[in-house]
């Protein structure tokens, strides 16, 4: 693996614009490392990627170094990190795992150039607009690919809940990251109030994330058990998505059902608030879940908009199948932000 620390003398143009940089998807489960070779403001290649645990590593900064003993050779100077929190100020605070990230300390933590920081489906969301349409098969609504003109938002459970827009205007697009999984949960029928309250009583203030997210298939999967009396096992979010995802077991199966029928209200949700011209489904979640979205009621619950129905079928709401689209999305900021700092040739 080659670094990219510095261009050949007597190389072009087009050569200089050629670099190896270090792409990161930090998350509330894995972090994920990758090199990608970017040029003119879009993605070359991307090589392969390589996941650890959060939770084996106490900072960033030790995960780092360890992706640096894997690559056998030092790290590109340039770096774009994709981080699951919001980028806000001189401390960053993970929102699912117990890293704290101070950006004025990376570049000589890492022994790299200040890195570009973004939220983690800001970076998702960069990918959506990069991607080829093959990487964006249909859920549902009219199938025509995305919109070149107006907002496109991407929602993606996983660990947490992510959210973030893609704004399309006279041949530009903008990217911009949001926090509206930690929006409060709206409940749509008398299951949903029941876990409303059930969770209410435990946190208080009630977010999205709370349901729609890997964590939140434990208190959806009790709240089943109690309305329907079966037996409750102790089992954690991965064992039960693992049951769900199987088929034979009833009670995850409901479970399963009712979270797309959650993430359904959510994403019509988001898709309204931003006057959407179309919705991208991403994250962990999203992925695992990608064969049993579209024949689920999440169509249905995504609609469901009182007088806005007519205005929300006319929304195509596709996936993203793509293999690591943090990684991909955050490569692909850098290379437009160092596009947009290269010197026009004269």
């Amino acid at each position: 693996m080659q670094s990219a620390r510095q261009n050949q003398p007597g190389t072009t143009k087009q050569e200089t614009t050629e670099q190896d940089i270090v792409t990161a998807d930090i998350g509330g489960t894995n972090a994920r490392f990758a090199i990608a070779r970017i040029g003119n403001g879009k993605v070359l290649s991307l090589g392969e990627p390589h996941t650890l645990p959060v939770a084996d590593y106490d900072s960033l900064a030790d995960a780092w170094h360890h992706f640096e003993k894997i690559a056998g050779c030092p790290l590109p100077n340039h770096a774009a990190m994709a981080l699951a929190c919001p980028v806000q100020g001189d401390v960053l605070t993970m929102a699912n795992n117990p890293w704290t990230v101070i950006p004025a300390d990376l570049p000589r933590e890492l022994n790299i150039s200040p890195p570009l920081l973004l939220n983690d489906f800001e970076a998702v969301a960069h990918a959506v607009a990069a991607v080829d349409h093959s990487h964006l098969p249909l859920l549902c609504g009219p199938d025509r690919p995305l919109p070149e003109e107006g907002t496109i938002v991407a929602i993606g459970p996983g660990t947490g809940l992510g959210t973030a827009s893609i704004i399309r205007r006279d041949g530009r697009t903008l990217v911009s990251g949001s926090e509206a999984g930690h929006m409060g949960f709206s409940p749509f029928d008398d299951f949903e109030d029941r876990l409303l309250d059930r969770l209410r009583s435990v946190h208080g203030r009630v977010s999205a994330e709370r349901i729609i997210s890997g964590p939140g298939f434990i208190p959806l999967c009790t709240q089943l058990a109690e309305d329907t009396g079966d037996s409750w096992r102790d089992l954690n979010d991965k064992q039960l998505w693992t049951l769900a995802l199987e088929g034979h077991d009833k009670l995850t199966r409901d479970g399963m059902a009712r979270f797309c029928l959650a993430l359904g209200s959510f994403a019509g949700d988001i898709a309204l608030a931003h006057c959407a011209t179309g919705v991208v489904v991403a994250g962990g979640l999203g992925k695992r879940l990608m064969e049993v979205l579209p024949a689920s009621g999440f169509a249905k619950r995504f609609i469901a908009k009182g007088r806005f129905e007519d205005m929300m079928r006319r929304i195509p709401v596709r996936m993203i199948r793509y293999p690591e689209p943090g990684l991909f999305g955050a490569a692909s900021a850098l290379a437009l932000h160092l596009a947009a700092r290269t010197p026009e040739a004269p």
